[in-house]
């Protein structure tokens, strides 16, 4: 499919790219001709009324001279007045010239088959015609066509090679944007069929089995699968939502200040009980606009996965403060330091750090989602890791610009 795209977009290119070398080929030897044309007509309007002037036409820069003649005919006889052409008096190209041209109802036109353009005045008594040899100027619209042509052709080259480079550079998103997909598609039916399987191995149970004690048990594990499933369509559900780019509802003014202050006080006595004691140091006043309800979640995400990964009996930080712009959230667990390799994927979908999958509790979509919530406030979500432990960045912008003081709201 992506090779596909990446050949659609090619061809696209170049179709665009030889249309407008053919319309501005097309312009210029258009733009030539008339100027030929023009020569031509001022020239045989001269020589016919046997004026000095310009009987000439430029070329690659220089001026040549066209050659003429110009020929009175009286009653059926015809004489030659001027001109360069030598030898044509009564001669049968002559009269071959003077019949085609007389024959013609145009007063001023071509003879092709002569490659001669003329011009006729009836005087009364006599006609004049004037005759401009048009082989130059043919030559010169040719050459001059075969130049641009060879010039658009070996164009063509490097202009594939830069649509080629041009359609890896656009198809990179897409390409992208689709192994994510084939991606969350497969983790995502993984993380589905553990729960599906007990369900079922479950439910089949209860239905053959006749011991009294045990249906209870099967159905308090087809009730806690159930629970894991729905949790985990709503975070999928969530994801969607974002990545539909949906605008999003008005936001409002919010204390970031009170909600850091609530998730700390819910997120303490689970802390504690994991032998993993939360500190928080909240300056007052931080506000910002946005959703309430989505920067708690945003908050309780970070708080989740720093008691889940820090290291056990190791102090968790949970800080705000505020810049002359923006609001800095920044949750740290201490533990052994992430590979910087493995840093860029804990935002992807599923990602976890561990080896095992199910080691940990969770379906690796929380940060996923915080990121998704930070990007929907004009904010940023970074992680930073080292010898002292992980830290999660949250950045975004204050409702003011004049910077909040005062001493730590909750210590």
């Amino acid at each position: 499919m992506l090779k596909k795209l990446r050949l659609k977009f090619v061809a696209v290119c170049m179709a665009l790219i030889t249309a407008v070398l053919a319309v501005m080929i097309g312009t210029a030897v258009r733009s030539a001709r008339e100027r030929v044309e023009r020569i031509s007509a001022d020239v045989l309007s001269r020589v016919i009324a046997e004026q000095p002037g310009k009987r000439s036409i430029g070329i690659g820069g220089g001026e040549v001279a066209l050659p003429y003649f110009t020929v009175e005919v009286w009653q059926n006889t015809a004489y030659v007045t001027g001109g360069t052409y030598g030898e044509l008096e009564d001669t049968e190209a002559l009269t071959a010239i003077l019949s085609a041209c007389m024959e013609k109802p145009e007063a001023e036109g071509m003879l092709p088959e002569y490659n001669l353009r003329y011009l006729r005045r009836d005087k009364g008594l006599y006609s004049r015609a004037a005759f401009v040899d048009m082989s130059m100027e043919i030559a010169a619209l040719r050459e001059m066509l075969a130049s641009w042509l060879l010039t658009a052709l070996a164009s063509l080259l490097p202009l594939f090679g830069v649509s080629v480079l041009l359609s890896q550079w656009a198809v990179g998103p897409v390409e992208r944007a689709w192994k994510q997909q084939r991606q969350f598609l497969s983790d995502a039916s993984h993380e589905l069929k553990t729960p599906l399987t007990v369900i079922l191995s479950n439910a089949g149970m209860l239905e053959e089995t006749d011991l009294p004690d045990r249906p209870r048990q099967w159905a308090e594990n087809i009730l806690s699968e159930s629970r894991r499933m729905k949790t985990l369509v709503e975070e999928m559900l969530a994801l969607a939502r974002a990545d539909n780019a949906a605008k999003p509802e008005p936001f409002g003014e919010i204390s970031l200040s009170g909600v850091a202050e609530d998730c700390a006080l819910a997120f303490e006595p689970v802390a504690f009980e994991a032998g993993k004691p939360l500190e928080s140091a909240l300056a007052p006043g931080v506000t910002v606009l946005g959703d309430g309800e989505k920067l708690r979640r945003l908050i309780s995400v970070l708080l989740d996965n720093a008691i889940k990964y820090g290291a056990e009996g190791g102090t968790l930080r949970l800080s705000l403060e505020a810049g002359d712009r923006q609001a800095k959230l920044t949750v740290t667990n201490p533990g052994e330091p992430i590979p910087p390799e493995v840093l860029p994927h804990l935002f992807e979908r599923f990602y976890r750090g561990d080896a095992s999958r199910g080691e940990r509790p969770g379906f690796g979509l929380g940060l996923s989602i915080a990121g998704a919530i930070a990007r929907e406030h004009r904010g940023t979500l970074k992680a930073q890791s080292g010898p002292e432990g992980t830290s999660f960045l949250f950045t975004m912008p204050l409702k003011n610009t004049r910077k909040s003081a005062g001493s730590p709201a909750h210590q």
